[in-house]
């Protein structure tokens, strides 16, 4: 199984975290957070980013899901991406989530492409009812 890495500004990976376990009643085991403060290190934060990494990756490899491209979590991120069977997608957002948590048995690359195609596809302009 896939490890999931959230990379994200103060407690959003929490929260997102929060709407996993209300969708799906539990908070999956090969899910964790890595949350980036204003004043935090980047590079101690990518010295931390490894030690969850070696916790999540029991043998299918580890998805970094970021927030936002450019930002210092998803640069901790990217920095994180370097280490063998990691991967990374920036831009995560709830539907992105919870289509990768849905997918347990996909492989690393399978993963990334379905949190793209999560990501893009519930970005949807909402009509107007009258």
């Amino acid at each position: 199984m896939v490890g999931i890495l959230l990379v994200t500004h103060n407690g959003l990976g929490d929260s997102f975290v929060d709407c996993i376990k209300h969708v799906l009643g539990e908070v999956p085991g090969n899910l964790k957070v890595l949350s980036v403060l204003a004043g935090d290190d980047p590079q101690q934060k990518v010295v931390e980013g490894h030690a969850l990494i070696k916790q999540l990756d029991t043998g299918g490899g580890v998805l970094i899901l970021a927030d936002i491209f450019g930002a210092t979590p998803s640069n901790v991120g990217r920095q994180l991406c370097h280490t063998e069977h990691v991967m990374g997608v920036a831009g995560v957002n709830l539907p992105m989530l919870l289509r990768v948590m849905c997918s347990p048995n996909k492989n690393l690359p399978e993963l990334a492409n379905i949190a793209i195609e999560g990501g893009r596809e519930c970005i949807v302009q909402m009509e107007r009812q009258w």
